[in-house]
């Protein structure tokens, strides 16, 4: 008898996701870290102590043997809550019982910039890339799931970014393709299920619960509400979308880096004339890559921003400079724009 559907399936998705870690690692040798390639590579999992991570746990721990690849952990306390170090310490000894190894514990300060949520998830990803440097790693997986996708395309809309915004999570990203999310395409109750039929402990964070939380409020009461209203579909089409968003955002990006050398001049700086006749999607991206290069945080760097350099294009009335983060400022001179560094 095979195993649970549930487990049988998080298995499924994550030796899939190895296989092209394998792949990939052979293919870009020369880019990947300093790592013997007759050496078994490592792949860690990012587990938090939650269903989704400890599904991703057992699942790298029963898959990873049969191809050859070792397999680690980190897990990271945000010291957000009484008793983390404590709670950090029994996953440690968990994934341990998984005979993961390297397993390490890593504590972060979580600062304050740009609200809770996205100063956790920048002390969460600046640890896991210490980590991933630290031991040589050849990725790192993470446990996001087709839910948590349905979440950041919903609120990806409520911020009106574009398409980009509301491609949502990649399957792979970070340097050199560095993070995995074996899990896109499940649901979460299928990496819960997978935790119980196995008799593996998890932890709830008390902070998903937390009203006081955007994606809180979202999942406990937005996408109840749209469900309720349109039907059990949403999730996979908001996860559908994100796919579809995705590949027109790669599309667009693609065609603006193409043409970005034929709308400068000899010294090359913009035409204005030649930006103008580009389509605005196009022409946009341009100009964000642009500021971006005359060093602009791209984490800064919202539509409105290039919506105002925009307009210098196609909405021109002799206005002034327009200052963007990283005190770059752009303004249009005798047909050009000129975007630096002030």
């Amino acid at each position: 008898m095979g195993p649970h559907p549930a487990v049988a399936a998080i298995r499924l998705a994550v030796r899939r996701v190895l296989h092209d870690v394998l792949t990939d690692r052979a293919e870009n040798y020369s880019a990947a870290p300093p790592v013997p390639l007759g050496e078994p590579p490592l792949v860690l999992v990012a587990c938090s102590g939650g269903a989704d991570s400890m599904a991703l746990a057992s699942a790298l721990a029963f898959e990873a043997p049969k191809l050859s690849v070792r397999a680690g952990a980190v897990t990271v306390d945000h010291g957000l809550q009484a008793g983390s170090a404590v709670r950090a310490a029994e996953v440690v000894t968990r994934l341990r019982a998984m005979r993961l190894d390297p397993v390490e514990s890593v504590a972060v300060t979580v600062g304050r910039e740009g609200g809770p949520e996205a100063a956790a998830r920048d002390a969460r990803y600046a640890a896991l890339d210490a980590a991933a440097e630290r031991h040589r790693a050849a990725a790192v997986l993470l446990g996001h799931t087709r839910d948590d996708q349905a979440e950041t395309v919903l609120l990806g809309l409520a911020r009106g970014s574009g398409t980009r915004s509301l491609s949502g999570m990649a399957a792979v990203s970070g340097a050199s393709g560095r993070y995995r999310r074996p899990f896109l395409q499940l649901d979460r109750q299928t990496a819960r299920k997978a935790c119980l039929v196995q008799s593996i402990p998890v932890w709830d964070d008390p902070h998903n619960t937390d009203p006081a939380y955007t994606r809180s409020r979202l999942r406990h009461e937005g996408l109840p509400a749209l469900e309720k209203a349109l039907g059990k579909g949403v999730v996979e089409a908001l996860a559908r979308t994100a796919q579809l968003s995705r590949d027109d955002a790669d599309a667009l990006d693609t065609w603006a880096a193409t043409v970005e050398e034929s709308v400068r001049d000899e010294s090359g700086q913009l035409q204005c004339a030649k930006l103008y006749v580009l389509p605005a999607a196009v022409r946009r991206r341009v100009l964000r890559r642009a500021v971006i290069a005359a060093g602009a945080p791209a984490g800064s760097l919202f539509a409105r921003h290039i919506e105002e350099v925009d307009r210098l294009i196609t909405g021109w009335r002799g206005q002034g400079a327009i200052n963007l983060p990283g005190r770059v400022e752009a303004r249009r001179q005798g047909g050009r724009l000129v975007i630096r560094q002030g």
